[in-house]
């Protein structure tokens, strides 16, 4: 299919926060899908991502996730000096501050004339597949997609010394996708069936996808790259969406 890119600045507490949309070109109404980028913001992999998943038949929205840090237009390097600016740049945001991203580019979504009333999901990479796991709380979110999210094991987001969100697991009430790397550092054995179990304990529907690869391992710049393993949980991904949205 055929797609759109435009930048908008999505207004949040005064001030704008660049987003990327990429939306069919054919008239209709599509599900709308809140993407979120790891902590390198909106780099050439995620652009990439974001236009892939919008051929598919979705209008996604990518929010660059430091802006009230960084200038507009503000790609992050992979190296590790943007590592580090990456990593610092969410130590400076609280987790109500994401939050607040997250309701103002559902309420975009939402409004958005290709937008399909009552189809809205999140989906997110590595930092964003914790915010994804956030934005599952919202009500309205129907289908989440979380790639190796990390840090919702053991609390860790932004500025805040514990986020809570699996705490919070029960209040989910869409479903969920958890896709993992097994020989992911970040997110160990250990912090996968504590997840596992929370969201069993709370209710929530879920399946979960562990494939033989790294962290980041969706990335299509770099060494941990695995195309094999991309391809497949991206598939995984569009049929989630097709079943549940």
């Amino acid at each position: 299919m055929i797609i759109t890119t435009e930048q908008v600045d999505i207004e949040v507490a005064g001030s704008g926060m660049r987003t990327l949309i990429a939306a069919p070109k054919p008239a209709g109404a599509y599900p709308g899908i809140l993407c979120y980028s790891d902590i390198f913001q909106l780099t050439g992999p995620m652009v990439r991502a974001t236009a892939r998943l919008a051929g598919y038949g979705y209008v996604v929205a990518a929010p660059e996730i430091y802006h009230r840090i960084e200038p507009p237009d503000s790609p992050i390097a992979f190296d590790d000096a943007g590592r580090d600016r990456g990593l610092a740049n969410a130590a400076k945001t609280t987790v109500a501050e994401f939050d607040a991203d997250c309701r103002a580019a559902l309420d975009y979504l939402a409004a958005h004339p290709k937008v399909a009333p009552g189809k809205l999901g999140a989906a997110g990479f590595c930092i964003g597949g914790h915010l994804s796991f956030r934005a599952a709380l919202q009500r309205d979110v129907k289908a989440t997609v979380c790639f190796y999210g990390t840090g919702i094991h053991n609390g860790k987001l932004g500025k805040d010394t514990d986020a809570g969100s699996l705490e919070r697991a029960g209040e989910i009430e869409g479903e969920l996708l958890l896709v993992w790397g097994a020989l992911d550092p970040h997110i160990p054995a250990d912090g996968r069936a504590k997840i596992e179990a929370a969201l069993q304990a709370g209710g929530v529907r879920f399946s979960q996808k562990l494939y033989p690869a790294q962290h980041a391992f969706m990335r299509d710049e770099g060494p941990r790259y695995d195309p094999q393993a991309t391809d497949e949980a991206f598939s995984e991904m569009i049929a989630f969406y097709r079943r549940v949205l």
